[in-house]
């Protein structure tokens, strides 16, 4: 028989490290007693929230061992407060870190999904700033879409659509993933250009493994070979997965994302 585990119900943290206070939705499992491997954190990706088929895999697995996993939702996702629309990557960079600063103890895997990739880059440049190096791991990135509102957002838009981001502020963009259409800002570009990694040196300081489809529609697969040639200073893996979408949600790819995770340590 399967062996099951209850379901965590959402806690919430305060942040106000960022403007106004933020109502920020989180489900955290505890280590084991005696268990000394790192945590796990799972960043996710645009419009996602922290109930997606990866991250409850993730928890499940997790349980199994007796590992820490926090996931939570960024302002304006999933159970979390604020507007969608009023988000940003710094503020959306600003939610992870204050969980990994006020939730998490000693090293953690940031497990980062397609933006959380990039966010999660992004967070292992403020803690090294901030000397907190030693609170990483590792990290492993699913599609991660590094500088995508300027990259895969901005630079394919047509004219028409540039304008209209810049005189009215939004463009509502339809989405695959979702019935709605989804809200570009100009405050989402604008912001994306501040946290750009890619054209300088990416450290981690940590081990790196990352997942890849070729049939990635939202992140071409020489966007992370692009990546990885922008890590030269970290061990990497990268695994390019022939026939997977962008998601990467079949069974055979979440088994590759445990026992990439479950590799580092």
């Amino acid at each position: 028989m399967k062996e099951t585990f209850p379901q965590i119900p959402p806690a919430f943290l305060d942040a106000d490290d960022k403007g106004p206070a933020r109502r920020l939705a989180y489900r955290l499992r505890a280590a084991a007693a005696e268990h000394e491997k790192p945590g796990i954190v799972w960043l996710g990706g645009f419009k996602s929230d922290m109930l997606s088929t990866k991250a409850e895999r993730i928890d499940q697995w997790a349980a199994q061992r007796g590992r820490a996993f926090l996931r939570f939702d960024y302002t304006g996702h999933g159970e979390s407060g604020g507007r969608f629309e009023d988000g940003t990557i710094g503020l959306w960079l600003a939610d992870s870190l204050a969980m990994i600063r006020k939730l998490t103890h000693g090293p953690q895997i940031l497990v980062g999904s397609s933006m959380g990739g990039w966010i999660s880059l992004l967070a292992a440049r403020a803690l090294a700033r901030s000397s907190e190096t030693q609170r990483l791991a590792g990290m492993v990135l699913i599609a991660p879409a590094v500088d995508f509102t300027e990259t895969l957002m901005w630079a394919q838009m047509s004219p028409e659509i540039r304008r209209q981001i810049e005189d009215t502020g939004v463009w509502q963009r339809h989405s695959q993933y979702a019935p709605e259409p989804t809200p570009i800002t100009r405050a989402l570009v604008e912001d994306g250009r501040k946290n750009l990694l890619l054209g300088q040196t990416i450290r981690t300081h940590c081990p790196v493994h990352i997942l890849q489809g070729m049939e990635d529609p939202d992140v071409p697969w020489k966007h992370a070979l692009t990546l990885v040639e922008h890590l030269a200073g970290d061990p990497v893996a990268l695994t390019l997965i022939k026939d997977g979408d962008h998601r990467l949600s079949r069974e055979e790819d979440i088994e590759r994302l445990l026992a990439a995770i479950e590799a580092i340590c």
